[in-house]
Protein backbone atom coordinates (compact mmCIF):
# COMPACT_ATOMS: atom_id res chain seq x y z
CA UNK A 1 0.00 0.00 0.00
CA UNK A 2 1.38 3.45 -0.84
CA UNK A 3 2.52 5.06 2.38
CA UNK A 4 1.25 8.50 1.38
CA UNK A 5 -2.30 7.17 0.94
CA UNK A 6 -2.13 5.52 4.37
CA UNK A 7 -0.89 8.69 6.06
CA UNK A 8 -3.55 10.86 4.43
CA UNK A 9 -6.22 8.37 5.43
CA UNK A 10 -4.96 8.20 9.02
CA UNK A 11 -4.97 11.99 9.29
CA UNK A 12 -8.55 12.15 7.96
CA UNK A 13 -9.65 9.47 10.43
CA UNK A 14 -8.28 11.56 13.30
CA UNK A 15 -9.59 14.88 11.99
CA UNK A 16 -13.05 13.83 10.93
CA UNK A 17 -13.60 11.31 13.70
CA UNK A 18 -13.63 14.25 16.11
CA UNK A 19 -17.05 13.54 17.59
CA UNK A 20 -15.86 10.17 18.81
CA UNK A 21 -12.65 11.68 20.20
CA UNK A 22 -14.52 14.38 22.10
CA UNK A 23 -16.95 11.82 23.53
CA UNK A 24 -14.16 9.50 24.69
CA UNK A 25 -11.67 12.09 25.93
CA UNK A 26 -13.83 15.10 26.82
CA UNK A 27 -14.00 14.10 30.47
CA UNK A 28 -10.23 13.90 30.75
CA UNK A 29 -9.77 17.26 29.05
CA UNK A 30 -12.34 18.83 31.38
CA UNK A 31 -10.68 17.32 34.45
CA UNK A 32 -7.32 18.66 33.36
CA UNK A 33 -8.65 22.15 32.60
CA UNK A 34 -10.60 22.58 35.82
CA UNK A 35 -7.80 21.07 37.88
CA UNK A 36 -5.25 23.67 36.82
CA UNK A 37 -4.05 26.21 39.36
CA UNK A 38 -6.37 29.22 39.14
CA UNK A 39 -3.57 31.52 37.98
CA UNK A 40 -2.91 29.24 34.98
CA UNK A 41 -6.42 28.66 33.64
CA UNK A 42 -6.22 31.27 30.91
CA UNK A 43 -3.90 32.61 28.25
CA UNK A 44 -0.55 31.09 27.39
CA UNK A 45 -0.26 29.27 30.71
CA UNK A 46 -3.22 27.05 29.87
CA UNK A 47 -1.77 26.35 26.43
CA UNK A 48 1.41 25.00 28.02
CA UNK A 49 -0.62 22.35 29.83
CA UNK A 50 -2.80 21.47 26.86
CA UNK A 51 0.15 21.20 24.49
CA UNK A 52 2.12 19.07 26.95
CA UNK A 53 -0.90 16.85 27.46
CA UNK A 54 -1.58 16.32 23.76
CA UNK A 55 2.08 16.01 22.77
CA UNK A 56 2.42 13.13 25.22
CA UNK A 57 -0.80 11.53 24.00
CA UNK A 58 0.43 11.57 20.40
CA UNK A 59 3.82 10.31 21.56
CA UNK A 60 2.12 7.24 23.05
CA UNK A 61 0.25 6.67 19.80
CA UNK A 62 3.49 6.95 17.81
CA UNK A 63 5.42 4.55 20.04
CA UNK A 64 2.58 2.01 19.87
CA UNK A 65 2.49 2.35 16.08
CA UNK A 66 6.24 1.70 15.88
CA UNK A 67 5.87 -1.37 18.09
CA UNK A 68 3.05 -2.92 16.09
CA UNK A 69 4.69 -1.94 12.80
CA UNK A 70 7.68 -3.92 14.03
CA UNK A 71 5.43 -6.90 14.72
CA UNK A 72 4.20 -6.67 11.12
CA UNK A 73 7.80 -6.48 9.89
CA UNK A 74 8.71 -9.65 11.79
CA UNK A 75 5.69 -11.46 10.40
CA UNK A 76 6.49 -10.41 6.84
CA UNK A 77 10.26 -11.05 6.92
CA UNK A 78 10.78 -14.00 9.23
CA UNK A 79 8.24 -16.09 7.39
CA UNK A 80 10.06 -15.61 4.10
CA UNK A 81 6.72 -15.84 2.32
CA UNK A 82 5.80 -13.05 -0.09
CA UNK A 83 2.10 -13.81 0.40
CA UNK A 84 2.36 -12.62 4.01
CA UNK A 85 3.21 -9.13 2.79
CA UNK A 86 0.29 -9.21 0.37
CA UNK A 87 -2.02 -10.35 3.16
CA UNK A 88 -0.90 -7.46 5.38
CA UNK A 89 -1.56 -5.00 2.54
CA UNK A 90 -5.01 -6.52 2.03
CA UNK A 91 -5.67 -6.22 5.76
CA UNK A 92 -4.74 -2.54 5.67
CA UNK A 93 -7.12 -1.85 2.79
CA UNK A 94 -9.98 -3.71 4.50
CA UNK A 95 -9.36 -1.77 7.71
CA UNK A 96 -9.63 1.48 5.81
CA UNK A 97 -13.02 0.41 4.49
CA UNK A 98 -14.09 -0.63 8.00
CA UNK A 99 -12.93 2.69 9.43
CA UNK A 100 -14.88 4.55 6.78
CA UNK A 101 -18.04 2.65 7.66
CA UNK A 102 -17.40 3.40 11.33
CA UNK A 103 -16.88 7.10 10.74
CA UNK A 104 -19.96 7.36 8.58
CA UNK A 105 -22.10 5.70 11.25
CA UNK A 106 -23.04 2.79 8.98
CA UNK A 107 -21.32 0.04 11.01
CA UNK A 108 -20.26 0.10 14.67
CA UNK A 109 -18.33 -3.16 14.75
CA UNK A 110 -15.05 -1.43 15.54
CA UNK A 111 -16.49 -0.31 18.87
CA UNK A 112 -15.80 -3.88 20.01
CA UNK A 113 -12.09 -3.16 19.75
CA UNK A 114 -12.42 -0.97 22.83
CA UNK A 115 -13.17 -4.03 24.92
CA UNK A 116 -9.77 -5.49 24.02
CA UNK A 117 -7.96 -2.59 25.69
CA UNK A 118 -10.22 -2.51 28.72
CA UNK A 119 -7.98 -4.78 30.78
CA UNK A 120 -4.87 -2.75 29.98
CA UNK A 121 -6.65 0.48 30.92
CA UNK A 122 -7.85 -1.03 34.20
CA UNK A 123 -4.21 -1.24 35.28
CA UNK A 124 -3.15 2.15 33.93
CA UNK A 125 -6.12 4.27 35.02
CA UNK A 126 -5.21 4.32 38.75
CA UNK A 127 -1.69 5.44 37.79
CA UNK A 128 -3.13 8.32 35.77
CA UNK A 129 -5.16 9.51 38.74
CA UNK A 130 -1.91 10.22 40.58
CA UNK A 131 -1.24 13.11 38.20
CA UNK A 132 -4.66 14.75 38.68
CA UNK A 133 -4.88 17.59 39.23
CA UNK A 134 -1.81 18.44 37.15
CA UNK A 135 0.32 20.98 39.01
CA UNK A 136 2.83 21.50 36.21
CA UNK A 137 3.20 20.91 32.44
CA UNK A 138 5.49 18.02 33.33
CA UNK A 139 2.68 16.28 35.20
CA UNK A 140 0.32 17.03 32.31
CA UNK A 141 2.82 15.36 29.99
CA UNK A 142 2.96 12.22 32.15
CA UNK A 143 -0.82 12.13 32.28
CA UNK A 144 -0.95 12.44 28.49
CA UNK A 145 1.38 9.46 28.09
CA UNK A 146 -1.10 7.34 30.04
CA UNK A 147 -4.13 8.84 28.29
CA UNK A 148 -2.74 7.56 24.97
CA UNK A 149 -3.74 4.05 26.06
CA UNK A 150 -7.38 4.89 26.77
CA UNK A 151 -9.61 2.16 25.25
CA UNK A 152 -10.87 3.65 22.00
CA UNK A 153 -12.09 1.71 18.99
CA UNK A 154 -10.87 4.40 16.64
CA UNK A 155 -7.33 4.44 18.05
CA UNK A 156 -7.01 0.70 18.42
CA UNK A 157 -8.26 0.02 14.91
CA UNK A 158 -5.55 2.33 13.56
CA UNK A 159 -3.04 0.45 15.75
CA UNK A 160 -4.10 -2.82 14.17
CA UNK A 161 -3.88 -1.09 10.81
CA UNK A 162 -0.25 -0.15 11.60
CA UNK A 163 0.68 -3.85 11.69
CA UNK A 164 -0.04 -4.04 7.97
CA UNK A 165 2.61 -1.40 7.23
CA UNK A 166 5.21 -4.07 8.12
CA UNK A 167 7.57 -1.30 9.20
CA UNK A 168 8.29 0.31 12.59
CA UNK A 169 8.96 3.64 10.86
CA UNK A 170 5.77 3.64 8.79
CA UNK A 171 3.75 2.30 11.71
CA UNK A 172 4.97 5.22 13.82
CA UNK A 173 4.24 7.68 10.98
CA UNK A 174 0.72 6.27 10.60
CA UNK A 175 -0.13 6.84 14.27
CA UNK A 176 1.59 10.22 14.27
CA UNK A 177 -0.59 11.31 11.35
CA UNK A 178 -3.69 10.05 13.13
CA UNK A 179 -2.72 11.86 16.34
CA UNK A 180 -2.12 15.12 14.52
CA UNK A 181 -5.55 14.78 12.96
CA UNK A 182 -7.16 14.62 16.38
CA UNK A 183 -5.50 17.83 17.61
CA UNK A 184 -7.93 20.48 16.24
CA UNK A 185 -10.92 18.95 17.99
CA UNK A 186 -9.22 18.17 21.28
CA UNK A 187 -7.56 21.55 21.56
CA UNK A 188 -10.86 23.12 20.42
CA UNK A 189 -9.84 26.71 21.13
CA UNK A 190 -10.35 29.82 19.08
CA UNK A 191 -12.93 30.65 16.45
CA UNK A 192 -11.50 28.37 13.77
CA UNK A 193 -11.44 25.32 16.04
CA UNK A 194 -14.97 26.05 17.22
CA UNK A 195 -16.14 26.24 13.62
CA UNK A 196 -14.36 22.96 12.82
CA UNK A 197 -15.88 21.23 15.83
CA UNK A 198 -19.37 22.30 14.73
CA UNK A 199 -18.75 20.94 11.23
CA UNK A 200 -17.50 17.59 12.51
CA UNK A 201 -20.62 17.19 14.67
CA UNK A 202 -22.81 17.35 11.59
CA UNK A 203 -23.76 13.83 10.47
CA UNK A 204 -23.39 14.75 6.80
CA UNK A 205 -19.77 15.73 7.40
CA UNK A 206 -19.14 12.44 9.18
CA UNK A 207 -20.69 10.53 6.29
CA UNK A 208 -18.55 12.44 3.80
CA UNK A 209 -15.46 11.65 5.87
CA UNK A 210 -16.43 7.99 6.02
CA UNK A 211 -16.97 7.89 2.27
CA UNK A 212 -13.54 9.41 1.62
CA UNK A 213 -11.81 6.81 3.79
CA UNK A 214 -13.79 4.02 2.11
CA UNK A 215 -12.64 5.31 -1.28
CA UNK A 216 -9.02 5.23 -0.11
CA UNK A 217 -9.53 1.62 0.98
CA UNK A 218 -11.11 0.64 -2.33
CA UNK A 219 -8.31 2.36 -4.20
CA UNK A 220 -5.77 0.32 -2.24
CA UNK A 221 -7.67 -2.88 -2.98
CA UNK A 222 -7.68 -2.01 -6.67
CA UNK A 223 -3.90 -1.56 -6.64
CA UNK A 224 -3.50 -5.02 -5.14
CA UNK A 225 -5.64 -6.58 -7.87
CA UNK A 226 -3.74 -4.92 -10.71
Amino acid sequence: MPVDVSLISAFLVGLLGGVHCVAMCGGIVTALSFGLPEAERSGFARWRYLLAYNTARITSYTLAGALLGGVGWLAANWSGVHQVQLFLQLLAALFMVALGLYLGGWWQGLARVERVGGRVWAGLEPLGRRFLPAKSPGQAFLLGLIWGWLPCGLVYSVLVWSISTASPLYGAALLLSFGLGTLPNLLAMGAAATWLSARVRDHRTRQLAGLLVILFGLYSLLRLIQ
